[in-house]
């Protein structure tokens, strides 16, 4: 077996001195690549292992040294960042090494502390990815941004995703609201050969039959009331990329024929028009609802439900795999920190305890709102038991309560009718239908109350 050379991707937007970084570090035992936009870099670090990054810090183009730093840093703790600079801004490059870069050189290089900088680095990233697991290391080399999880549940969805993602098989994507079926859906798209092709999402259960006809297939000047111009649909904006297909249970069965026909044929009409247009589209769709139980009530073509479930994946509610919660409380807190600029570095025992505990009816979704929530209101720079959302402590009370009726004085109504949804939809294993004739109400009525919950 061949043994592991390093790779050390350099980026600089003037390309003779990249390139002579490059041949610089061919008298090490490492493997230099160089890229001359932050975009570019950004996309390797995505696409492929990388150990060692040196970078510019001034970039031209819309991403710079530290967005750079940043992508490789949330794609692999084991990648090593140097900092690249001029006199003028040191203090940015001494702000950098707290995000996470291995150190920094001033111009003009000294080209032997160069590579002495970049054999150290080579040994840490080493040396931090001798504790992965051989899964863990695998998956550094995929895409999967915002999707968090150890969980036997969650690496057996990575593997099927490295599987799929580079064929043009349909993906069915199952699981409860909230869990993160459109960042599954994004994240095959991105390790997909068409990944510089476009992603488009539509919500099927969110637009009428005549709205999401248009939307998908496009229509032409005068098809109908209001189409004033002509406008293409999803399908041919979306042609050699990925479209999406967001609660696909929902959609109307007059549609469906009509979407059975585009997959069967690779050919749409936009509405009111004659002429067919050639795409080649993949399809991922999702679902909360059990699409066989929908088939068996007559409520979705069986031969449409074979077409799109080419491979199926079941993303698990967030009360099944607890053991992630830590991982995706430490994300979303760093993903809530830079974007409001906080001070926040850590999470208390007590409160991720709290946090842990939970049952989480709104999935990954939910908690993500409540640690930026708690970001948000924290003061200080840790998260502890009195930054936690009213809410998740009010349904604690809540559920302790549930078998004595006078402990309810004093919620809100709206408190409770959540809970009797939430509650409702878990006895249900999330069959939207069932819910709705427990409860008494339509389902129409049933799906505004969970996007006003945000369930």
């Amino acid at each position: 077996m061949t043994e592991h050379k390093p790779v050390v991707l350099v980026v600089d937007d003037e390309r003779d001195h990249a390139d002579g970084i490059v041949e610089a570090l061919e008298r090490l035992p490492v493997k230099a690549l160089a890229v001359y936009t932050g975009e570019d870099a950004i996309e390797m670090v995505r696409r492929r292992r990388v150990d060692v990054v040196v970078t510019d810090l001034k970039l031209e183009g819309q991403a710079d040294g530290l967005d750079v730093l940043r992508e490789a840093r949330q794609h692999s703790d084991s990648t090593q960042v140097i900092l690249i600079t001029a006199y003028a801004t040191i203090e940015n490059c001494k702000e950098a090494i707290k995000q996470g870069a291995f150190d920094y050189l001033v111009k003009p290089l000294d080209i032997d502390q160069l590579r002495t900088l970049v054999e150290q680095a080579s040994r840490k990233a080493a040396s931090a990815d001798q504790g992965r697991t051989p899964s863990e290391r695998n998956q550094e080399r995929f895409l999967f941004e915002g999707i968090k999880g150890n969980s036997p549940a969650m690496q057996g969805i990575f593997e099927i995703v490295r599987r799929v993602a580079p064929t043009n098989i349909a993906v069915l994507i199952e699981g409860p609201s909230g869990t993160g079926k459109e960042l599954l859906a994004r994240a095959i798209h991105d390790n997909s050969l068409r990944r510089t092709k476009p992603f488009r999402p539509v919500n099927c259960a969110g637009l009428t039959e005549t709205l999401l006809e248009s939307e998908l297939f496009g229509h032409v000047r005068g098809a109908f009331t209001g189409a004033n111009t002509d406008r293409k649909g999803l399908f041919e904006i979306a042609h050699e990329g990925t479209l999406f297909l967001d609660e696909i249970g929902d959609m109307p069965l007059n549609m469906q024929a009509k979407l059975l026909r585009v997959l069967e044929d690779g050919l749409v009409i936009p509405v009111g028009s004659s002429k067919a247009i050639s795409v080649d589209v993949r399809i991922i769709s999702a679902t909360n609802h059990s699409l066989s139980r929908l088939i068996e009530q007559n409520r979705f073509r069986e031969d449409l439900y074979f077409r799109i479930k080419g491979v199926s994946v079941s993303l698990p509610a967030l009360r099944e795999r607890p053991e992630d919660i830590p991982l995706l409380v430490e994300h979303f807190l760093q993903e809530a920190v830079e974007e409001i600029g906080s001070n926040v570095r850590g999470v208390s025992d007590a409160a991720m305890q709290i946090l842990v505990g939970h049952d989480w009816p709104g999935n990954v979704r939910q908690l993500k709102n409540a640690v930026r929530t708690m970001v948000v209101m924290c003061d200080r720079d840790r998260l502890d038991v009195q930054d936690i959302p009213p809410e998740i402590s009010r349904r604690r009370q809540l559920t302790g309560a549930s078998a004595s009726p006078s402990n309810l004085a004093g919620v809100s109504l709206n408190d409770i009718e959540k809970k009797a949804i939430v509650d409702t939809l878990a006895r249900t294993e999330g069959n939207r239908e069932k819910a709705a004739k427990i409860l008494g109400i339509g389902e129409r009525t049933l799906y505004r109350k969970i996007k006003e919950y945000n369930l």
